[in-house]
This record gives structure tokens, sequence and C-alpha cells, in this order.
């Protein structure tokens, strides 16, 4: 879908008013019910001293550092409110490298050592909280004996409450690092990758002599969660669904997304009433939440929100995971977010759609109406080819997980090969850049429809590319390869990485032609003369046609663009030297902060896939297996029974010989699939991700394959497992 950038900070939303007394009174109940769970500025400005409000408004809105003598009164005031809405404790919230979101509750109240209790809540108990770091991923970074962790308080996130099982907490977005001060999270690096990414833009906007006003720029972030929904009690029966979030095995139904009647279509009204709970949930506590929706696949749907500010909306996509999983249970569904939870039907993406705003409201992604004068956009726009095209390997592994191999190429996903969608005006004036200098526009017009009860409606200057993993749609790039179930935090903080880099090559050359005092002659010709070195350089990651194709396979090989299949292959570019380089010369991870991130995202798939492949062991052996020899005896007493009748029975005997073969082969890739488990594990982590992907991988397909078969050729009322048709098809 698409987003209009919004306002960049703290929660960009907006209301409209058609003049209707309804539309009004539905409005204001809407104001009145946004954001009641959070402690907003509105809310923040009513309880602190004038001065004190003001000081901790320019910390987050322009990053001066915090003042720290500010807060003890934050907090007071902080307490105090939450304690009136019902709160009764406070949780430092966080993000660990697992990929989730982590909290330990403290209570408000202690005893007083006189038989009662006070609230307490100091400035320091909310700046700083003291989690144990030894059982959280950590790389290397710590051992299980180095168990002291610190969790930040970031304060540009708002705070909130949450509500359930009876109880209201208050809920503190905060880094998390290690004693020593290494990042041991996904915040702590987005936030020095913003700041990055921020300094390099203004570089930018100093040269055109557009940083008037402008004290910050921000990266912004519009995503969308796509997600399945599965009837509860069909999720139990389900071992696979269970432990790995996706089935193992599972015959495809006559019936899938063949007629393409679920996109868009009517939303089932059990689904509907999940969807409504799950925005009023996210909207108390300030998620803008702005569509719902079918998507391709029976059973499967989609949530988008507008823009935010970039570390906002990576904790309101959290948060919007949390509330989705939540609040499915009490309407008698689970809430699956796997990359691929069924074969044979799309799977799942997050698609994130981010951009550069200034903190005075312009989008420095907006090409406007006449994009070929718009200098400074396309300075920006050839900074981005520039980056996907030098850093490709790098944004590939940033998206890389076990789940994601299964979608990532598929002809229902971008590729794994990086590359850029433009659409036809942009790659037009990029062609002028190209030889020499940008005359003109492509104009998009108006289309008529051929009715005249039907209005011309405005016809876009270029079509969309749902095949393209990095696309520019209309003010934005949308990174379309991001999993549905990891966290955006990892990929946004590596795409601005790359672009920080990127921008700081563009602004030092630019820097260095135009001079301290440039005329406007001067720096028009070597904006020019740079925009088409760098086209020139890097036009190979542009393209515009269908990226599933296998003739596009072919051409970005020749055109020398990575193709990273899966995990195994995609990872080590996170510990390349020019990784290292990127990441080390911004100040956003060190080179032993990136390594361990490297072998935890591989410790990560590892261990996936292995207990993957245990619970598929277990399914065979204990469920498949044991229904298969019952029809197997179905069939043989039926031979006898038939025969003993005096009747021919060679089809029958065909059907168990055919039926026992197939179960022979079963049994046999199940016995190699145990053997490779109970090898001894490798000592090197890489060996074994090796391991795994080249020889438990295929025996795991071989099993399915013979499982589904089985499936296929069962009688309805043996088989043990609920069925794609049921799970899937069933509202």
């Amino acid at each position: 879908m698409d987003h209009g950038v919004l306002t960049h900070g703290r929660a960009g939303h907006g209301h409209s008013s058609n003049g209707h007394a309804g539309a009004e009174h539905s409005a204001r109940s809407v104001e009145s019910l946004y954001a009641s769970d959070v402690f907003t500025d509105r809310v923040m400005q009513q309880r602190l001293p004038k001065d004190v409000f003001k000081r901790i408004q320019r910390t987050i809105t322009h990053g001066e550092p915090l003042d720290a003598r500010l807060a003890d009164v934050v907090a007071a005031a902080m307490r105090d409110w939450a304690i009136e809405s019902g709160a009764t404790h406070y949780t430092h919230w966080f993000q660990p490298l697992t990929g989730q979101t982590a909290e330990k509750h403290d209570a408000f109240l202690s005893p007083d050592g006189r038989g009662g209790a006070i609230s307490e809540f100091t400035g320091s108990m909310l700046v700083q909280g003291e989690p144990d770091a030894s059982s959280f991923p950590s790389g290397g970074l710590r051992t299980t004996f180095e168990a002291r962790g610190y969790t930040a308080w970031d304060c540009t996130s708002p705070v909130f409450l949450v509500r359930s099982a009876g109880t209201v907490t208050l809920v503190i977005p905060t880094a998390f690092v290690s004693w020593n001060g290494e990042a041991l999270d996904k915040k702590t690096p987005l936030l020095r990758s913003m700041q990055a990414v921020a300094a390099q833009a203004m570089r930018i906007l100093k040269i055109f002599g557009t940083d008037t006003g402008v004290t910050s720029v921000i990266p912004t972030i519009g995503a969308e969660q796509e997600y399945f929904l599965i009837d509860r009690e069909l999720y139990f029966k389900r071992p696979d669904l269970l432990s790995c979030d996706r089935t193992l095995v599972g015959a495809r139904p006559p019936k899938g997304q063949q007629l393409e009647d679920h996109y868009f279509g009517s939303i089932p009204v059990r689904a509907l009433a999940f969807m409504t709970e799950v925005e009023r949930e996210l909207v108390r506590v300030g998620v803008p939440v702005k569509t719902r929706h079918n998507e391709v696949a029976p059973g499967q749907f989609e949530v988008a929100c507008h823009f935010e500010t970039a570390n906002i909306a990576c904790d309101h996509q959290m948060l919007v995971m949390e509330t989705l999983r939540r609040v499915a249970t009490r309407h008698g569904l689970q809430c699956v977010m796997h990359e691929k939870p069924f074969a044979g039907v799309n799977g799942s993406g997050k698609h994130v759609n981010w951009s550069l705003a200034t903190d005075t409201g312009v989008n420095l992604l907006d090409p406007r109406d006449d994009t070929h004068t718009n200098m400074q956009f396309l300075v920006f726009l050839c900074a981005m080819i520039r980056a996907v095209d030098m850093h490709a390997d790098m944004l590939r592994a940033s998206i890389a997980s076990a789940n994601n191999d299964h979608r990532l190429g598929a002809n229902e996903a971008p590729p794994a090969i990086i590359s850029i969608f433009l659409g036809d005006m942009l790659m037009d004036i990029i062609e002028q850049v190209e030889s020499g200098k940008a005359k003109k526009t492509i104009k998009g017009g108006t289309l008529d429809l051929g009715a005249n009860t039907l209005p011309q409606i405005p016809r876009h200057s270029g079509d969309r590319n749902r095949t393209s993993p990095f696309a520019f749609t209309g003010n934005k790039f949308e990174f379309r390869a991001v999993g549905s179930s990891a966290s955006i935090a990892w990929p946004i903080t590596v795409l601005n990485a790359i672009v920080a880099e990127s921008l700081d090559f563009v602004a030092s050359e630019l820097e260095r032609s135009v001079g301290s005092r440039p005329t406007e002659a001067r720096l028009q010709q070597s904006v020019r003369t740079l925009l088409q070195k760098m086209v020139r350089q890097h036009k190979r990651v542009i393209f515009n046609g269908d990226g599933y194709s296998k003739a596009w396979h072919d051409e970005a090989a020749k055109r020398g663009l990575p193709n990273l299949k899966d995990t195994v292959e995609a990872l080590p570019a996170m510990r390349s030297k020019k990784a290292v380089d990127v990441m080390k010369r911004f100040g956003i991870l060190s080179k032993v902060e990136l390594e361990s991130r490297y072998h935890i995202f591989l410790e990560k798939f590892v261990k996936q896939v292995t207990i993957e492949a245990e619970t598929l062991a277990q399914i065979a052996r204990t469920q498949v297996l044991p229904t298969a020899i019952r029809q197997q005896t179905e069939f043989a007493e039926s031979v006898t029974a038939t025969e003993a009748a005096d009747v021919p029975a060679t089809s029958v005997r065909e059907m168990l010989e055919i039926y026992a073969d197939l179960i022979g082969r079963f049994r046999t890739q199940t016995i190699s699939l145990e053997s490779l488990l109970s090898e001894e594990h490798h000592d090197d982590p890489v060996k074994h991700a090796h391991f795994i992907k080249t020889k438990v991988r295929p025996v795991m397909n071989a099993v399915r394959d013979l499982a589904d078969e089985l499936e296929r050729r069962t009688s309805a009322d043996l088989w043990p497992l609920p069925t794609y048709r049921e799970m899937l098809l069933l509202k």
C-alpha cells in the first residue's frame, strides 16, 4: 500500500472533517481515545514546570543531551500520571538480540519499614535499569558469569501504559547495553544510525543553502505487517505450528489462492471483530494505524501504520506484533507471523517505507512537479542509488533469516537480488542526467474512464513494481524484502548506515568542488558532473522489469550484482571489511559489536532449523507413520477380504503396493533425518550452518514431500493433523 509522509514526530497523525456533524462527533471520539494511555507532550506540558518541559522537549526534538537533573521531576510526574491511571508496576521495555521485546516489572510501592508502603519512582529508576544480561544473546560480548547489563531511557520514544490481565503497567522504552557499554539490543545502533544519517543529510542541505531553520533531519518509517489468522483449536492440534510457527507437512488443497478472490475481498466478520479490537488497543497507546485488508493468501491479512520517526516506528511495530498475538486469543484465533507458514500459498512480508524529513516538515525524497530542476532531490536520489549498489550485500544480510529463506525469490516476494525500481518518470530523468543535463519531466496526466458518471482521475507518472525489493513509490523508498516476523530495527539501521556513507561521499565531493563560497552556477555544474558520474557507475542496480523472471537473474549476473540466495550465503557480508568500516566510521557499531551480531544470527539460523528438523522427525515418527500403517492395514485387509470372496483385487492390491512403497521411502528418509540430527555438532558455527543448509534441509524437504503424498492417499478420518483446507478456508 501507499503511505503519505505525515509528520516526523512522536506520533504522525492528522484529522480531517467533512463538515458533517456525525463525522465531527466521531473525530472527537477518536481524538479523545487516541494516545489516551501515552505520556504525550500534552500530558507533560500539563504536569511539568514550564522550564523543565522546554528542556526535555529540546532533547526530544533536537537531540540535545539529556540533563540528568530533570529526571526526578519527570519521574515524579510520570509516576503520578501512571498511578492515577491504575498502574501498579513499571518496566523498562527493550529489544534484545532475540528479535523480540523483553521486560521486568517492578512495583511502585515499597515497604516503609513501619507496616505501610510508599510510592517510589525516582529519576534514577526512570533513566537506568539493571536487568540480567547473561541469558540474552551477546555473540561473545558477554559470558554467562558476566551478568550485569543496563537499560537506558530513550526519551524520544513515548512512555505508555499496557492494560492486560487485569493490571496496568507503565512501559518505558529503553536501550540495552552491557556493563562495558557494548550494544546488546537493536535500538542502540538504530539511534546511532539515525544520528549518522541526519548529520550527513544536514551537510547536503547546507551546500544547497536550504538548511535555514532546520535543526535536524529525521529518517521516517511507515511499516506494513502481513499475518495469518488460524482457528486456535486447529492451531493446537499442529505440533509444527506450535513449535515452529509454520507447517512442516501439509498437502495443498484443491482451492488455494488460484482464484485471487481473497485479496482485498470482504473482510470476514470474525477477522473484522479481531482487527477492530486490535486497532482500539493500538490507538490507546499512540500507534497510528491506517489500513486493514485481506491479503493474497486465504486466511492472510495486513495492517499498516502512518509514517513516524524511525525509532518510534520500530517500537510501535513491535507493539503491533505483540497486540496482534495477544488480541487474537480473545477471538479464538492464533496470529501467525512466520514468513512462510503454509506451502503453496503466499507468505508474509513486512514492507518498510523509508524517507528522510527535516524537522520543519520537508520530505527530502519528494520529487515535486518539475523534478528535473530539483537538484537537491536528485542528489539524494543518486546517493540512494549509490548506497544500494555499493552495499547491496549488507542490505541483503540485514533481512536474512531461516524464516525469510522460504520466501525470498519465490513468485510472491522480491528476489534475493537487491535492485532499485524507479519508474518511468525518474528513469527518464536519470537517463537525461547520464547524458549530460536533465531538461524535462514526464507528466502523469489524467485517466478518462469512459463513463460520464466517473471522474477523470490523476495518473501517476510511473507505475509500481511489486517484484522489486527496493522500490521508489512516489515520495519514499519501499524496502519490500523484510520478513514479517522480523524486527524492522536492524534493516533500518543498516539502511541508515549505508545512506549516511553515501551522503558523506556526495557531501565531501561537492564541498571540494564548490569551495567555501560557491556561486549558483558553480554549484549547478558541480552537481551535474557528480550526478552524471554516479549514475554511470551505479545504474546497474536499477531494474524496472519483472524481478521474478529467470531473465532478470541472468541479467543481474551479467551486471555483477550479488545473488545471495539464503541466510548462510548472505550473513558473511556483515563481517566484511566494508561493513566494519561503515559501521565503525559513523559510530553505529564497533567491530566486535558487528561481529557479535553475525554470530548471533548464524546461531539462530542453526537452532531454528534444528528445532524444525527435530519437530518434523517427531511428527513423522509418532503421527504420520502410525497413521500410514493403519491405512496400509486397511488396504491389506481389503485385499484379503476381496480375494476371500473370490473377487479379483487387482486395483486394491495396486493401491496397497503403491502405498506400501511410499511408507518404505518415507521411513527411509525419516531415518536419514534422525541420523543427521544425531551427529555431533560442528564446533565451527559456519560449518554447522553449511551442514544444516546442504544436508539437513534437503532431507527435510524429502520427508515433507513424501508425507504430503501420504496425506493425499490417506483416508480423511485417519489423518491426524488439521489439513490446509481446514486451517486456511474455515472462517
